[in-house]
């Protein structure tokens, strides 16, 4: 999958974060969504006039107003199963943020629970194969702005290096982990070959390497949505391409 084109004026992307597509019931972190929430908030979307694309997609496109960044972050296997239908359904892509140092494992490092099982090799190659754009969410999910400096290059370095051996192709895409970021992490990523990374809200940091997003959930029906939507430019700073 070719880079993303960097070399536009400034914009601010409305980049939507989502997690596990399956049951609800037990979800406290409330970091999951069903599948008939996503189907319909993805019909809200193509109401709009608005179509969910990967970030390479978004940050490629010479006319991105149109278009809503879908992201979903820790790889779990439930992607393949209750998320991707929903989004060919919808004729979406999406960029998924996997772990390499977790593969086939759990989400451990939420200790509320419930345990749900990560994807696979096998299964990160059925996603990219699909035609997701497969991006690093770190080694293993841990928060760079306390990691040493050998920990940190494991995460952002480390982690392309293992999903280029793992796909081919080097990722252009990272995540931060919880979503933290200080200018030393932002610095890891870019020195690590990174095109763009997303946070959630980078403040002064935002910027190519620090992309604001927008937590979706359950309870975002299609009234909340376009509150997000509508809401978004008026708390994001504008996203200085880098030249």
């Amino acid at each position: 999958m070719a880079a993303p084109d960097t070399s536009r004026r400034s914009f601010v992307p409305w980049v939507a974060m989502y997690h596990s597509v399956a049951d609800c019931t037990d979800d406290p972190y409330r970091v999951t969504v069903t599948p008939e929430r996503l189907d319909r908030q993805l019909a809200w979307l193509t109401r709009r006039g608005l179509r969910g694309v990967s970030m390479a997609e978004l940050l490629a496109a010479p006319a991105p107003r149109g278009l809503v960044g879908l992201t979903f972050d820790d790889g779990y296997a439930d992607f393949l199963t209750h998320a991707l239908p929903v989004l060919r359904r919808h004729r979406c892509t999406a960029t998924l943020f996997v772990l390499p140092g977790r593969l086939g494992g759990d989400n451990a490092w939420d200790p509320l629970g419930p345990r749900k099982p990560l994807l696979t090799a096998d299964g990160i190659r059925q996603a990219a194969a699909e035609g997701v754009e497969i991006g690093s969410h770190g080694l293993t999910h841990v928060d760079l702005t306390r990691a040493d400096d050998r920990a940190l290059r494991a995460e952002t370095a480390g982690s392309r290096a293992a999903l280029a051996e793992l796909l081919g192709p080097a990722p252009a895409g990272f995540c931060y982990p919880y979503g933290t970021v200080d200018r030393r992490a932002v610095d890891a990523v870019r020195n690590a070959g990174y095109t763009y990374a997303c946070a959630i809200d980078p403040g002064p940091l935002t910027g190519p390497h620090a992309f604001p997003r927008v937590h979706v959930g359950q309870n975002d029906t299609s009234a909340r949505m376009f509150l997000k939507y509508r809401l978004h430019p008026l708390r994001r700073r504008p996203v200085g391409v880098a030249r």
